[in-house]
């Protein structure tokens, strides 16, 4: 028989990815959980496996096609009947695939992602002038396929009684982002359709009229930074705290303790000492490891420590999370930052990975600089970054010595941490790298 193969959920918010490489041929074997294509997703670049053994008898996609999660890309003919979606025979027409249709955004049911009950709504102003805005000659999104949003922005529409499918999406491929449907909802409960979006400045257009140039289309990543990054500054008032830490007699330590740490299989850096600083700032400071819940208003505190590590790939930034930090020694952290980084770099990190992170760590020192000012990732409060360390006079005892300083910042969410709270926060972390005893006796 012929079987469908559909894309599989990947992960939560992932919708879609580029296919980047089809690993197999029309007519080749095929085993159970052996790799079909390659796909790049908004988080990941990950191969998705065969459900089925059989031989390849069609390929819907080709190199650069988006597949969107539940979308047959591929057939299988196989002798087993028992699981799978069965195809007509290749002599009878296949009806096309129908992409699921949205949930109505009324009455009881269940999110297939969140798994959690919804209560019942009624009907909202928001719901009857979205309603009212159709009726006076918009033309809403078509239905056949369901609008892009993620399982929050889905939830808040719940709540705020807008059927999605008269929300236009912003983000790439009309995703629906959080700020499009409150624009819409604001409209709505004003009686008026939302406005289209200011078009881009012809200031920003470039073209050849002033010499050459070159055109290459974003890459998913890139586009999904750009996007995160620009939303992040917009909705977090970011302030950064500098300051320095004497770090040479931790350096001297990270030398003499190097060898061990590689024969255990991680590489003994400033980065890792970071992340051990970081996650025993974390307890003293919680406010630093929450989040912001802006419709609650309420302060969201996280009871674990899951810290995002910035590494440089040559496809772009990638910040995967090291789990329960707090838990572990510089030994391990040194083991697990190595690994997951050469992942990273190697195309095989995947959503889960990217996902969880509680506070962030970005250190430049490797490339060079005097300090810079990192972007808070939403929906964390804070960031911090170190820049390359330098050799620098300091008066010891009365007599100039040359120390190794290294450069500190905090970015921070300005509606959660004050400026002292940030700090007195930067001054721990600097004095737990010149004095790693405070570690132990306060974090």
């Amino acid at each position: 028989m012929i079987r469908e193969v559909r894309l599989p959920e990947i992960s939560e918010n992932v919708e879609s990815g580029d296919v980047i490489k089809i690993l197999v041929s029309v007519g080749d074997e095929v085993g159970v959980d052996q790799p079909l294509l390659e796909l790049e997703t908004d988080k990941a670049v990950l191969e998705v496996p065969s459900p089925h053994k059989g031989k390849v008898a069609e390929i819907l996609v080709r190199p650069g096609e988006t597949v969107k999660v539940g979308q047959v890309f591929m057939t299988i003919d196989t002798a087993d009947t028992s699981a799978g979606n069965v195809v007509k025979p290749a002599g009878e027409p296949r009806p096309k695939t129908r992409e699921p249709r949205a949930p109505v955004d009324s009455g009881p049911r269940t999110e297939a992602v969140d798994k959690r009950p919804v209560k019942e709504s009624p009907t909202s102003a928001v719901e009857k002038a979205g309603e009212r805005t159709v009726a006076a000659g918009e033309t809403p999104i078509p239905t056949e396929a369901p609008p892009l949003a993620t399982p929050g922005v889905r939830r808040l529409a719940r709540e705020l009684g807008v059927d999605l499918r008269n929300v236009k999406g912003s983000a790439d491929g009309g995703r629906i982002l959080e700020a499009d449907l409150k624009e819409f909802a604001r409209h709505a409960v004003a009686g008026a359709a939302p406005g289209p979006r200011p078009a881009q400045s012809p200031a920003t257009v470039e073209s050849s009229k002033w010499g050459p140039i070159v055109r290459e289309p974003m890459s998913k990543i890139r586009q999904v930074t750009a996007r995160a990054m620009s939303e992040a500054w917009k909705e977090i008032p970011h302030v950064t705290q500098h300051d320095k830490a004497d770090i040479t007699s931790l350096d001297a330590a990270l030398r003499k303790h190097g060898v061990r740490v590689e024969k255990a299989g991680g590489k003994l850096t400033i980065t890792a000492v970071l992340l051990k600083a970081a996650a025993s700032a974390l307890r003293v400071f919680p406010k630093f490891n929450a989040s912001i819940d802006t419709e609650k208003q309420e302060i969201v505190y996280k009871k674990y420590c899951h810290i995002g590590v910035a590494v440089d790939t040559e496809r772009g930034l990638f910040v995967p999370v090291l789990r329960n930090v707090d838990t572990k020694n510089v030994t391990q952290l040194s083991m697990e930052l190595n690994a997951i980084a050469d992942r990273a770099r190697a195309r095989k990190i995947t959503p889960d990975e990217l996902d969880g992170g509680t506070f962030t760590v970005t250190n430049l020192g490797g490339i060079g600089g005097t300090g810079f000012t990192p972007i808070v990732y939403a929906p964390q409060v804070a960031i911090l970054g170190a820049a390359r360390a330098r050799l620098e006079p300091a008066y010891i005892e009365g007599r100039l010595e040359p120390r190794l300083i290294l450069p500190l910042c905090v970015s921070y969410d300005h509606r959660l941490v004050d400026g002292a709270d940030a700090a007195r926060f930067l001054r721990w972390i600097a004095q737990a790298l010149e004095e790693p005893i405070l570690m132990w006796l306060e974090g």
